[in-house]
């Protein structure tokens, strides 16, 4: 299935044994320093493919924030379309690119609305695609450049559950968001600057008011706004 032209491939990478013995150990370092230390991460790999290993291989769910010094996540209620986002609870991503995200785009300092996902794609015998993903942030924030340093929290996902498969065609569109609805105490956090993020030149831009009368029409049944 070809999806259209936004929608961006994981940058193609292969852990060598030695880079996944050094992951191991990172992590297993940090899990043995406390309650959510700060990983001193000294890695020639990118942290973006350290988050992706650990998010697929270690149960580890990630949250990406401007706030460095989050002790318990609570649940709460957000605001969105989809029935499963809809909940109060904890969110957090299975995929590390996708929580750097959040880490690195400032909202706190600049309006805007973020249209953003992480989706890989199921076929009818099982196989499951890599994952691709979205980024669009409102364009006049985006002018401004709203980036900042921020943190992605490892959260054990032992509560959290998996959005439920979205049936495409022939297809299930499988989105890597998890929710827990009970409170979650961090693992560790690692500190990500906007170079970290691979997709940072190719994050796009919206016009914020075309996109919320889309929503608007979604949410309540109000006529479509014209092209």
């Amino acid at each position: 299935m070809e999806l259209p032209e936004y929608w961006m491939s994981r940058p193609a990478y292969q852990i060598e044994p030695s880079t996944q013995v050094a992951f191991d150990h990172l992590l297993a370092t940090a899990q043995a320093d406390g309650v959510g230390p700060f990983i001193e991460y000294t890695l020639a790999a990118p942290k973006w493919q350290f988050l992706c290993y650990v998010a697929e291989h270690k149960c580890i769910a990630l949250h990406g924030s401007g706030n460095p010094g989050i002790a318990v996540f609570e649940p709460r209620q957000p605001v969105d379309l989809n029935e499963f986002g809809s909940q109060k609870a904890v969110y957090a991503a299975a995929d590390g690119i996708w929580a750097m995200f959040f880490a690195i785009v400032d909202r706190e300092r600049h309006s805007m609305i973020l249209n953003n996902a992480c989706i890989g794609l199921a076929d009818a015998s099982g196989q499951t695609s890599e994952p691709f993903y979205l980024f669009s942030i409102g364009q006049a924030a985006l002018s401004r450049r709203p980036w900042r340093e921020g943190v992605v929290y490892l959260l054990p996902r032992d509560t959290f559950v998996e959005q439920p498969p979205i049936p495409f065609g022939q297809f299930e569109v499988l989105a890597a968001q998890l929710a827990s609805q009970v409170p979650v105490t961090p693992l560790a956090r690692l500190e990500v600057d906007p170079e970290d993020f691979p997709f940072l030149a190719q994050i796009r831009g919206h016009d914020d008011a075309r996109f919320q009368e889309y929503a608007t029409a979604m949410q309540t049944g109000a006529p479509w706004p014209d092209d």
